[in-house]
């Protein structure tokens, strides 16, 4: 049999180790070789951490410590060989992951449930913000047995199976953990004669409105949390949150680049070419742009100050720009005037008047032959 590793190197700390360091030293052990961890039947890593579980037990008590130090392990061989752990006060933030977490024990009030509400709003009112009024669904205590679950003029009883603790201890292999009771599902209590509006649950739905600011400058996918607003708690336990996730729809002119609008405007041939004034659509009504002579297509004009309010801004008073993108139309059906007129502007005008077409295929010419 091989002989025991010394306590303070299975830990990896010195032997002068403050409590606080003994433990953090566990845990980074335990969470590296819980048997949970290492599914596949690593029988390694389930010594190791029985290896280190025994470390712990000892050198986390201060008499068992005490007797180490002074005669090694000959020193602690008279204490029991039981080094269980309580996985749920030592190490609940991790192995809350393998066992589920929170303590729904008998004593304490248990929190209510978050609650999710799916807002659609207009891209306009995203953009300078609004207030809605929407109506949900959420859990209340039970008027009716005042959130106890009994009938009125009985009380619930004690559970039998968890002593009123909301746990039960469940050995799991060479360490034992606590788990929800089953009887109670974490009560720590049963209700012998149930409420006939609530049938024992404590709760009852009902439906509330709430009125909802949606600041300006939000985007789609942004929660909202308004706190307290979902479901009710148990046992004294603190209402739960509800959470409103905005989806924006999208506008028939209008699309979003951060903080700025994006609008793809129409010009004809002619406006590009020499020069207009248009109405463009912004989100604060109909603005008139210059368009410059010889615009091309796909030229980004920037309208400063049109776009959307920068979230948070106070006042509204910073907000990005509108993009407007120029799309030359060219006429699909010309008459026979039309014809004869641009027949004759391109034998005058000559490659001279087209420079961006003229290098283009002098390029070609040079890659092509």
């Amino acid at each position: 049999m091989a002989a025991k590793r010394d306590y303070y190197e299975v830990l990896g700390v010195s032997r002068g180790a403050s409590d606080k360091d003994i433990k953090s030293a566990y845990r980074k052990l335990a969470h590296q070789y819980h048997p949970d961890k290492n599914t596949a039947a690593d029988r390694e890593s389930e010594e190791k951490f029985k290896e280190a579980s025994e470390a712990y037990a000892i050198l986390s008590d201060a008499e068992k410590r005490a007797q180490y130090d002074r005669f090694g392990h000959q020193g602690v061989s008279g204490f029991s060989e039981d080094y269980s752990v309580n996985v749920q006060d030592i190490f609940g933030d991790i192995f809350g992951e393998f066992f589920g977490r929170g303590r729904r024990g008998g004593g304490g009030g248990q929190r209510g449930s978050d609650l999710r509400y799916d807002l659609q709003i207009e891209f306009i009112e995203a953009a300078f913000g609004v207030e809605k009024e929407i109506t949900i669904k959420r859990n209340e205590a039970c008027k009716t047995c005042d959130g106890s679950g009994a009938k009125p003029g009985s009380k619930p009883v004690k559970c039998s199976t968890c002593d009123g603790h909301g746990e039960v201890r469940v050995s799991r292999g060479f360490f034992a953990i606590a788990q929800t009771c089953p009887a109670c599902q974490g009560q720590g209590e049963r209700i012998a004669d149930p409420c006939t509006d609530c049938r024992g649950r404590k709760l009852v739905s009902v439906k509330r409105d709430i009125k909802v600011k949606v600041p300006a400058g939000i985007d789609s996918q942004t929660q909202l949390r308004y706190q307290g607003e979902g479901d009710g708690g148990l046992k004294g336990g603190g209402r739960g949150d509800l959470y409103i996730v905005i989806d924006v729809k999208e506008h028939p002119l209008f699309a979003r680049d951060g903080y700025d609008v994006v609008c793809d405007v129409p010009v004809s041939f002619t406006q590009a070419a020499l020069g207009a004034k248009i109405d463009v659509p912004t989100l604060d009504g109909k603005v008139n742009l210059s368009i410059p002579a010889g615009t091309q297509y796909g030229t980004v004009l920037r309208m400063k100050g049109k776009g959307i309010v920068h979230l948070r801004s106070r006042n509204q008073e910073i907000r990005g720009d509108q993009l407007v993108r120029v799309h030359v139309e060219v006429p699909k059906h010309l008459n026979t005037k039309q014809k004869e007129l641009l027949k004759e502007f391109a034998n005058i005008s000559g490659e001279e008047c087209f420079p961006e077409n003229k290098g283009f295929f002098d390029k070609v010419k040079e890659l092509f032959g």
